[in-house]
């Protein structure tokens, strides 16, 4: 007599989860513009590396430096600066004034490959 209710129930079930799950989702990530005269320096940390082991930037040049985490949690710190970005504080702004290198390694103790977590930035 009552068949049609548990398939009918099913059917609202499926729709109103699929309507919770597309409801639910972020908006997809907007391209930041970037103030005229500063470049951006993209770091990408994953577990035990940085995604280059050198960068090169311009003496002279203001970049805004950001950090992603792909996989772990992990910090970037640049010695020589005052520049430590974590998961809290991803982005930071700075000038290169002098050629040279500075060193990036990982501020946060992230696992055993911790401290071969390290890479450069040549500024030229």
């Amino acid at each position: 007599m009552y068949k049609w209710i548990m398939p009918v129930l099913l059917i609202i079930a499926c729709l109103f989860g699929v309507y919770l799950l597309a409801d639910g989702l972020p908006e997809k990530p907007k391209e930041e513009k970037l103030a005229e005269g500063v470049e951006a320096l993209k770091i990408t940390a994953t577990n035990f590396e940085f995604n280059e082991t050198e960068y090169h930037v311009k003496a002279g040049t203001t970049y805004a430096i950001s950090l992603t985490n792909k996989l772990g949690n992990h910090g970037a710190e640049i010695v020589g600066t005052d520049i430590n970005l974590t998961k809290d504080n991803p982005k930071a702004e700075y000038t290169f004034d002098a050629p040279g290198e500075y060193e990036i390694h990982c501020s946060v103790l992230c696992g055993q490959g911790h401290s071969g977590m390290i890479a450069k930035i040549i500024v030229e």
